[in-house]
């Protein structure tokens, strides 16, 4: 029928620009270890660099705070807890884990969020998940084992392996709350407005724990050595903040909006490959064999999960033989 086809017609190209919007956000995500590992290797603590980076995001966001500031009113737990979580909570939990276990095996942690965004779907909100999606998260996961080389320092470090694993959940919280629509009849936050708010809050939260009046600001003013070429201190900053941050954080909330939060979750999986890569180009840091044949897998896996899930608000049943009465994993929360 032609309405039927104009709906799928107008649902494929919003899945499209959701699934455009996810990469890009891992995309913008991925670049900010190249432009802070200098500065860190210039002299700046790394939990310094993360409060440079969320507090002067949170300044580029201010107008929009400004604009949206009936939120404080009407979602105050939303944004304390995208502030918390989404913004502070992952960054410290994971710059504390680093420093008692392997940043490969952290990262691998950290990345088992999607895998447990789709845990909170099935177990926690009751709604079905297709078999193709839970088969694309397995594979980004093992690819990402792949790509981080686990197998080149494991360290079974209780309290290390725990603070990754709350950068984990804490990137749970990044999803879920970004697909929060709110209460019924009432109208869903503007994501813009969420985004700003977070990066206050989070910038709040890290000034405490950072203590920035301890850093060395000297280090801003010079030049930091990119794989031995000089690069200023403020253009790495500026696009830590600006794209890394403001762009990264904007796009992938929106397109959480239009896919789903587990879809999202894997998608935002290629950040490690992103990542690698650019290690790799800007700072002469190699792929091995291994980490190649890994990012191929997260590619794949990304692939399959977004390709498996319906529309947000479709009826199609779950894949691979499942009972055509169940619904898919992006079905509209309630």
């Amino acid at each position: 029928m032609p309405v039927q086809n104009s709906e799928s017609s107008q649902g494929g190209r919003g899945r499209g620009v959701g699934l455009g919007l996810a990469v890009a956000s891992a995309l913008a995500f991925g670049g900010s270890g190249v432009a802070a590992k200098p500065l860190i290797e210039a002299g700046l603590d790394p939990l310094h660099v993360v409060w440079l980076r969320v507090t002067g995001a949170a300044l580029v966001m201010l107008p929009l705070a400004v604009r949206h500031r009936d939120l404080l009113r009407r979602r105050p737990l939303l944004l304390a807890g995208f502030g918390l979580l989404a913004v502070a909570g992952v960054q410290a939990c994971y710059f504390a884990a680093i420093s008692r276990i392997p940043v490969g095996v952290a990262l691998l942690v950290e990345y088992l969020g999607p895998a447990l965004v789709l845990g909170w779907v099935r177990f926690v909100q009751r709604r079905p998940v297709t078999r193709a999606a839970a088969l694309g998260v397995a594979l980004a996961v093992g690819g990402l084992a792949c790509v981080v080389e686990v197998w080149s320092g494991l360290r079974f470090d209780a309290l290390g392996l725990l603070l990754a694993l709350g950068a984990a959940c804490c990137q749970v919280g990044y999803f879920v709350m970004s697909d929060h629509d709110g209460p019924s009849g009432e109208r869903a936050p503007d994501p813009l407005g969420v985004i700003a708010y977070g990066l206050l809050f989070g910038a709040l939260v890290l000034t405490a724990v950072a203590r920035p009046w301890s850093m060395d600001w000297s280090a801003l003013t010079g030049t930091a050595s990119m794989n031995g070429t000089p690069v200023p201190a403020p253009l790495l900053l500026a696009w830590i903040i600006l794209v890394a941050t403001v762009i990264a954080y904007v796009t992938g909330v929106v397109s959480v909006r239009r896919l789903s939060p587990q879809v999202a979750g894997v998608v935002a999986c290629l950040e490690a490959v992103v990542a690698t890569v650019l290690a790799w180009v800007l700072l002469g840091e190699h792929l091995s064999a291994p980490q190649a044949v890994g990012g191929a897998l997260v590619l794949l896996g990304a692939f399959i999960a977004q390709s498996s899930a319906p529309v947000r608000g479709s009826v199609e049943p779950v894949a691979s033989g499942a009972p055509e009465s169940e619904l898919s994993v992006s079905e509209a929360a309630a």
